[in-house]
């Protein structure tokens, strides 16, 4: 079965930085696409980073040049590095894994997916 559990979200300022993880269990996970989502109160699930098995990447326009999405394939991790935030990366962000092919960003490609952590920035 596959696992997928999130952590490192919680309260910043404005121009600060936090690193999410996702615990990935159940598979390897460098066998499939990963991303990481996020939804905000009153808004559709948007997909901000995706990375697939060969390290090509994806981002949302809003978080290019802010965000990092990397793994570390020793210990089944992914992360989300992420500077510069700003009010409106508030959210719940969620980590997403699909079965193989390029990086995503569409919810609908995504089958498994995590609970969620809060990130907050306030002005």
């Amino acid at each position: 079965q596959v696992l997928l559990e999130e952590s490192g979200g919680g309260s910043v300022q404005a121009g600060g930085s936090l690193r999410l993880s996702c615990a990935a269990s159940g598979y390897r996970y460098n066998h499939y696409t990963m991303a990481w989502f996020r939804e905000a109160p009153g808004k559709e699930r948007e997909g901000v980073a995706s990375i697939d098995f060969d390290g090509n990447t994806d981002y949302a326009d809003s978080v290019k040049g802010r965000f990092t999405i990397s793994g570390e394939i020793a210990k089944n991790t992914l992360y989300l590095q992420m500077n510069s935030l700003k009010p409106e990366d508030t959210a719940m962000y969620y980590c997403a894994a699909n079965l193989g092919g390029p990086p995503e960003l569409e919810v609908d490609e995504y089958n498994y997916w995590g609970q969620g952590t809060q990130v907050t920035v306030s002005s």
